[in-house]
């Protein structure tokens, strides 16, 4: 019987780690040659245990930031180039969301979409590679509609969506490019 492996170090989980020792050396935890041991021990990992054992004396993780958009009717809309947060919070009462991810800049591997919407659908285009959990989502009316990427490599970020959708359809859908 073989043995298992352990999974491989994926491109998210590599960078996250990158990120968290560069990050301990400009908060003056690493001097210059402490940085440059533990970006090989992450460059050359293999496993997540690997990683783990590169950053297991950082100081722990920026949880990062929560924020909350939010319309009592009409739009809510982002789209083209814009910084996603840690945690990003969408409540309306009467009005539709638009989220285009698509060109998004992820300053974290993992990103939460909690949402709030009491009348009114809810779209989120996401990058081609990235993995989305939206089990947490509660409907009341309609159910969910996802479009899972053709050939992803599921390597780009984590985003997992969650909330209550009241009177209103969230379809989640994936670039094509």
């Amino acid at each position: 019987m073989p043995e298992e492996r352990p999974p491989a170090v994926g491109n998210v989980d590599r960078d996250a780690a990158v990120e968290r020792v560069q990050e301990a050396f400009t908060g003056g935890f690493l001097t210059h040659e402490e940085m440059d041991d533990r970006l090989h021990q992450v460059l050359s990992a293999r496993t997540r245990q690997d990683l783990e054992v590169a950053v297991a004396a950082l100081p722990a993780e920026d949880p990062g930031r929560s924020v909350t958009v939010g319309a009592s009717a009409g739009r809510i809309v982002r789209r083209g180039v814009w910084r996603v947060p840690r945690t990003l919070k969408v409540e309306s009462m009467h009005g539709r969301a638009r989220l285009d991810l698509s060109q998004a800049i992820f300053e974290h591997a993992a990103v939460d979409i909690v949402l709030n919407v009491v009348h009114g659908g809810v779209k989120i285009k996401l990058p081609r590679d990235a993995v989305v959990e939206f089990d947490g989502v509660h409907t009341e009316w309609k159910d969910t509609r996802y479009r899972p990427a053709r050939n992803s490599t599921g390597q780009g970020p984590r985003i997992r969506i969650t909330g209550v959708m009241g009177f209103g359809r969230l379809k989640i859908r994936h670039a094509k490019r």
